[in-house]
């Protein structure tokens, strides 16, 4: 049995004490809930056999199950089960992994799954204390991005900052400056023409009570030469910039799965085919070169090669390693990110996952290429792949 994609949809990805800073993290995941419901009205609620939603943080608002919490407030049936998964930076694309596994088994007919973040409303935290009563002071920790109440077990290598680990990987693959520079003006640049040739107007849905209507880190202006203007922020002498990394995001995204019987109960036909996925991990601080052989063995799954593939997604949470991954594989680097990535479009950890999905299944649609990757890094060490198939070339 196949699982297939239906439906999918995502709020505009708003920056750091942004547009969407003022929405809970569980109205975000509710207001893509509502949204993907709404494109097929034909689906009764109640058929869906279970909800899989990614999310990273789960220390604030997201605590306590915020896939279940966003159905609820969705109105989408109290019968209909959900779970939460975290993977990091992977969680939505592993909660569609998870959802088309599912199918495959049989254990359901229809999964609705998507992930969310607020990186702006992530809390401090206070650890609880040893010992009682401590006289001293105790320090509150952001848990908005990385590393945080670190085991002292862990090799000290491991734990290096995200900067850090790609400024090393900037070293082990020698990719300059100007190429990090080069590759996030792009980025920008295909996100705004996307935007401006309506490629996102139908993936993408504003969030109730607020006026965002666009990704609000998009700078069309950007240039190879205004990037290379912005201070390194991780090492004196290092490459890595807040121009050349994804920012702070918030947002939420939701892709609706199914077997192919379940077309007539959704009341459309699908978008695209699940064909492979694979997870794959390396040493922590290498994290950003993980998605290469979680492609790899992808393909592998899927039975096809890289000559075959026409459309990759690659999250982009530095330009060196996306560089790197690209570097790796025997690909135009042309068909990468063709309507932009995540430095332009922003990176809310929870749901960059469901955001590549969506955008890879309508790229291969508008170009009529069969197959495509969609790749992404995580944080601690591990990367993840899924190749989709485009059901009207195959």
């Amino acid at each position: 049995m196949s699982s297939f994609v239906y439906a999918a949809v995502r709020t505009p990805f708003g920056r750091f004490n942004g547009a969407l800073a003022g929405v809970r993290t569980d109205d975000l995941g509710a207001a893509v809930v509502s949204s993907v419901l709404a494109r097929t009205p034909d689906l009764d609620p109640a058929a869906i056999g279970d909800v899989v939603w990614g999310n990273a943080n789960g220390a604030g608002e997201d605590n306590r199950n915020v896939g279940r919490m966003a159905t609820l407030l969705a109105g989408v049936p109290v019968s209909v089960p959900a779970t939460t998964v975290n993977r990091l930076c992977g969680s939505s694309l592993d909660a569609v992994m998870v959802g088309s596994r599912t199918i495959e088994t049989g254990d359901a007919d229809i999964v609705l799954t998507g992930g969310v973040e607020s990186m702006t409303r992530a809390p401090w935290v206070l650890p609880k204390p040893d010992r009682a009563f401590p006289a001293g002071d105790v320090t509150a920790v952001s848990t908005t991005l990385g590393w945080r109440l670190v085991n002292p077990r862990m090799p000290k290598e491991w734990t290096v900052s995200l900067g850090e680990a790609n400024e090393q990987l900037q070293e082990r693959f020698g990719i300059s400056r100007e190429r990090q520079d080069e590759f996030a003006a792009r980025s920008h640049r295909l996100a705004h023409q996307a935007w401006e040739d309506g490629f996102y107007d139908d993936l993408v849905v504003p969030v109730e009570g607020t006026e965002l209507a666009r990704d609000e880190g998009i700078r069309p202006g950007s240039t190879t030469e205004s990037l290379g203007g912005l201070k390194p922020v991780f090492r004196k002498d290092g490459t890595i910039t807040a121009g050349n990394a994804s920012p702070l995001s918030d947002g939420a995204s939701a892709v609706l799965l199914g077997s192919e019987a379940a077309a007539d109960r959704i009341g459309t036909t699908p978008l695209a085919r699940v064909a492979g996925r694979a997870a794959y991990a390396l040493e922590p601080q290498a994290f950003g070169y993980a998605p290469v052989e979680a492609a790899n063995a992808a393909l592998a799954r899927a039975g096809i090669s890289w000559s075959d593939v026409g459309a990759v997604e690659l999250n982009e949470a530095f330009a060196v390693q996306s560089l790197a991954c690209v570097d790796a594989w025997p690909i135009d680097p042309e068909i990468v990110n063709q309507r932009g990535g995540a430095i332009a479009l922003g990176h809310p950890l929870g749901a960059s996952g469901g955001r590549l999905v969506g955008t890879l299944a309508k790229v291969l649609r508008e170009t009529g290429r069969r197959w495509g990757v969609a790749g992404i890094c995580i944080g601690v060490g591990q990367g993840l792949a899924v190749v989709l198939e485009n059901p009207e070339a195959s």
